[in-house]
């Protein structure tokens, strides 16, 4: 059976991670990495069996013997990297969010589309135990009809100590709404389909070039329901997350990715008992099952195109109660 080629574009603190992962399993082989500082580049490629490494996409684009290129660079250089890649007919997995504007994803989707290539965004948590417990849950009825979702997002501090870049504290491209929230928007958009935001309030730093300290806003599914964010940062508590759904028989909430609590009617919440949380098939393995004929789920571009949307939306200052 013959193994997935890939090579891996940015050996930041994402790209490394599913490197690693893209080593340990054993249908990938890593056959090129690639990240504009050498030294790091070179460094990587000792801790994994001396790999061939540049600080030179294209020539990883280039590669005859690559299927796979995964893109782990910061949003703004995902767009040309992924239409070169796209140009030489190869696999990607990108990270998110798949753009930096929503001309950019529209392209890229629509190209990707057209190429008839593989490709999938890096939102890892629909591949996990966690959300096939959770979706069950909520094709099953456990919930009932769902009355409301939230989404709350507090960090201590902005950028989290292990995001020593730059370009994640800046708004050009960084910022939590555009690194964290993307997650549960796709999430929701994936489980109960289209959003529209109706109102959206960010508060930025006044230096100008600083990424957001606060995010509320208010977004409803197309039947109505009613989905709020609040989302803060550098504030005196530790980091937590949630994403929580509010039904009619029982309410269900993921916390801090990956411990789940669910609650029937007129019940405390109570953490379900997940035992081993990454079983199921894994992002690397479905990709691995498509590359090999097989029916696969992936989280496609089209998918990051709609996240794209509700981004662009969140973080136009022109929006009003509606």
């Amino acid at each position: 059976m013959k193994k997935l080629k890939v090579g891996v574009i940015g050996i930041g603190v994402m790209g490394r991670r599913l490197l690693q992962q893209f080593d340990l399993h054993p249908q990938t082989e890593i056959v090129g990495i690639c990240d504009i500082n050498p030294e790091a580049a070179q460094k990587v490629s000792n801790e994994f069996h001396q790999v061939p490494w540049t600080t030179d996409h294209q020539e990883i684009i280039n590669h005859d013997f690559i299927d796979l290129v995964y893109i782990a660079v910061p949003p703004k250089f995902h767009h040309p990297i992924v239409m070169d890649a796209v140009k030489k007919g190869k696999h990607i997995l990108c990270e998110k969010p798949l753009a930096n504007s929503l001309q950019e994803a529209e392209e890229m989707a629509g190209k990707a589309d057209q190429s008839g290539i593989i490709h999938a965004i890096n939102f890892p948590t629909p591949y996990r135990h966690v959300f096939q417990v959770m979706k069950e849950k909520v094709v099953n009825g456990s919930l009932g009809e769902i009355k409301r979702i939230k989404i709350s997002a507090y960090f201590h501090q902005w950028p989290r100590a292990w995001q020593n870049v730059e370009w994640i504290a800046l708004r050009e491209q960084g910022g939590f709404t555009k690194e964290v929230l993307p997650h549960f928007l796709q999430l929701t958009q994936h489980l109960f389909g289209e959003l529209e935001v109706k109102f959206s309030t960010i508060d930025y730093p006044s230096d100008g070039v600083s990424s957001e300290q606060s995010l509320a806003a208010v977004l409803t599914l197309k039947d109505g329901t009613v989905v709020s964010i609040d989302a803060v940062s550098d504030i005196a508590m530790e980091e937590h997350i949630e994403f929580t759904l509010y039904g009619s028989r029982g309410t269900l909430s993921l916390v801090n990715w990956s411990e789940l609590y669910y609650g029937a009617d007129n019940e405390d919440l109570k953490k379900i008992d997940l035992e081993d949380n990454n079983r199921g098939a894994g992002l690397i393995d479905q990709f691995v099952k498509k590359f090999q004929g097989e029916e696969a789920d992936l989280i496609t571009f089209s998918e990051g195109l709609e996240v794209q949307k509700v981004l662009e939306q969140l973080l136009s200052s022109q929006l009003q109660t509606k």
